[in-house]
């Protein structure tokens, strides 16, 4: 061990004496790594984001949306969800928890005071905040009386509130929406943005009510969210809700669902494949780029053997073995990358959080312990395996040949 911590201290010293080189020979593995690591720090953040927002929803909770393509829109056939197929999915199905129909209501302008904006506006039921984890964050949110009795009450988002310059506690204001009054009756909790896009300018109202704001010559374009009571048998109740609606729509043995029954959580896994892939490539460059700097600390070591000849034949004159001359050099190799590696963390992850920072609304910068470990440990592992060939030169070096070097 004694043995090492001299070489070491040897390695150390070496470096430091000639510190213009070793940081220039460094440069090549330290702005890559810097380069990979802000990139990936960006990448890391946005997924912990989206993470985040899916993370209250669960895996129990099961979207039905009606699939449609281009032929659809082109001929005109669209295919739209019922208020038949809520039905079946409510009181024919086994397992189901609650469900949440969701209807938009198109072109609803809200206003308040003279000052207008163009929020979301969704007709759903009392079910809603349970299935979709959404809650108030002052008053209250629909109830069954408000959807039986048609009350034109609404419960909208924290930015329609800002928007609409409403008081803090807007409870009991009245706004317009889509030319109608509606009291306000609860503020939902902020939950930000997902791709730019704010998750807070809405306002739901009751759902019968958004269905007759549609109009009654229009059918109305249904989705509906429902959870699922036993989470082992998340699988069983998927099956079982896909023939409730098959018999619902009316559709025969052999014909291809027109409808999709998926977790509300799959964008996130979707998302996550996403994102291990782009750190997956990521990981492919920082390598290419690891080996350019690992061939600059190879080329920079051979000369260094070159110029420590007589250092080296002293050495061995005075009894060190090859081993300790291979030791030595191989540690010089391995700091240089690893201080290389070490000094690019830092840099990339500070260029990350600054790039971060500056993106209006864009999620903090995270960087993974394992990719750290990772980064640093693949930098001194570039400079041992690059450093072998000069080390074992240095280590094969004649001791009477290195004395008589010139």
């Amino acid at each position: 061990m004694q043995a090492y911590l001299e070489a070491f201290r040897a390695a150390l010293g070496s470096l430091a004496a000639h510190r213009l080189r070793s940081f220039l020979t460094t440069l090549g593995i330290l702005i890559g790594t810097a380069s990979v690591i802000a990139v990936v720090s960006l990448v890391q953040g946005f997924s912990e984001s989206i993470k985040s927002q899916f993370a209250d929803i669960g895996g129990a909770t099961l979207s039905v949306d009606a699939i449609n393509d281009n032929d659809n829109f082109r001929t005109g056939k669209i295919n739209r969800l019922t208020a038949e197929d809520i039905g079946a999915l409510r009181h024919r199905v086994a397992g189901i928890g609650q469900v949440a129909p969701i209807i938009g209501v198109p072109a609803a302008l809200a206003s308040y005071r003279g000052r207008t904006s163009n929020p979301q506006v969704l007709g759903t039921t009392s079910e809603f905040q349970q299935v979709r984890a959404r809650y108030p964050q002052t008053g209250r949110f629909l109830v069954p009386a408000d959807d039986s009795g048609r009350r034109h009450v609404a419960v909208i988002g924290t930015k329609l509130r800002d928007e609409l310059h409403l008081p803090r506690n807007p409870v009991g204001e009245f706004i317009t929406l889509g030319g109608q009054w509606f009291k306000v009756v609860g503020v939902m909790e902020a939950r930000g943005e997902v791709f730019g896009f704010s998750q807070d300018d809405y306002a739901a109202i009751p759902f019968d009510v958004a269905r007759a704001m549609t109009g009654n010559s229009n059918e109305p374009m249904f989705s509906a969210s429902f959870t699922v009571q036993r989470m082992e048998e998340l699988d069983a109740v998927r099956e079982r809700a896909r023939r409730a609606l098959r018999t619902s729509r009316g559709l025969k043995p052999g014909v291809e669902d027109d409808f999709k029954i998926e977790a509300a959580n799959s964008i996130k896994d979707q998302l996550e494949k996403i994102t291990g892939t782009a750190t997956a490539v990521l990981g492919g460059i920082v390598g290419i780029s690891l080996l350019v700097g690992g061939i600059g600390i190879m080329n920079i070591m051979l000369v260094s053997v070159t110029e420590r000849t007589r250092e080296i034949g002293i050495l061995k004159a005075l009894g060190a073995t090859r081993r300790d001359i291979l030791v030595q050099f191989l540690l010089e190799a391995a700091l240089l990358a690893l201080l290389g590696g070490v000094v690019g963390i830092v840099l990339g992850y500070a260029a990350g959080a600054g790039i971060a920072a500056l993106i209006p609304n864009f999620p903090p910068a995270s960087v993974p312990l394992w990719v750290v470990l990772v980064a640093a440990g693949f930098s001194a592992l570039v400079g041992v395996v690059f450093g072998l060939m000069p080390a074992s030169k240095a280590a094969g070096l004649d001791p009477i040949e290195a004395l008589r070097y010139e």
